[in-house]
């Protein structure tokens, strides 16, 4: 009976010890590492609609992450901290994103600080685009190697027997 209750002490120990052992995992984690260009609200707050241009908006935020697919007239600043965590996958901290729309001069039209809440959702297909080629059907497949030289041995082509190359 005994030898029982020490068992279990022993395991209750030995598993209090893993759960502290755990939670210190998150200490040993690498600090976070910025990413993208973070915009400064000051700097922010000196564009103004109708008034400052790309080349303002450039000197004073500096070049944008990405623009509009199709067209110059959106900027966006993406910017967030990553962390890798000890047993979990990269995590995003802190995201940002700052939307700067102009219209066909080059004059800015909107500002937007987008949140989580604005983006959406997108689905993975997991369907393969077909490569023309790559399927063989049961002649090919039958008949394919039939006339091609036997790479096998290496004796069959000068290309892959240098004792016959340096005797041509």
């Amino acid at each position: 009976m005994a030898e029982e209750l020490r068992a279990k002490r022993r395991k209750g120990a030995l598993m209090l010890l893993a759960v502290l052992a755990l939670g210190a995992c998150e200490r040993l984690a690498p600090p976070p590492v910025p990413r993208g260009n973070r915009v400064d609200a000051e700097r922010l707050s000196q564009i103004n609609k109708g008034v400052q241009t790309r080349g303002d908006v450039l000197a004073l935020l500096g070049p944008p992450t990405a623009r509009g697919t199709f067209d110059e007239e959106n900027w966006f600043y993406i910017s967030g901290y990553t962390q890798v965590m000890p047993g979990r996958y990269l995590e995003l901290r802190d995201r940002v994103v700052v939307a700067i729309s102009f219209d066909r001069r080059g004059v800015v039209q909107d500002i937007r600080e987008l949140k989580p809440d604005d983006g959406r959702d997108v689905g993975m297909v997991s369907r393969e685009t077909p490569v023309p080629g790559t399927e063989r059907n049961i002649l090919q497949a039958l008949f394919g190697n039939i006339g091609r030289p036997s790479l096998g041995d290496g004796a069959s082509t000068s290309m892959n027997n240098p004792a016959r190359m340096n005797r041509q």
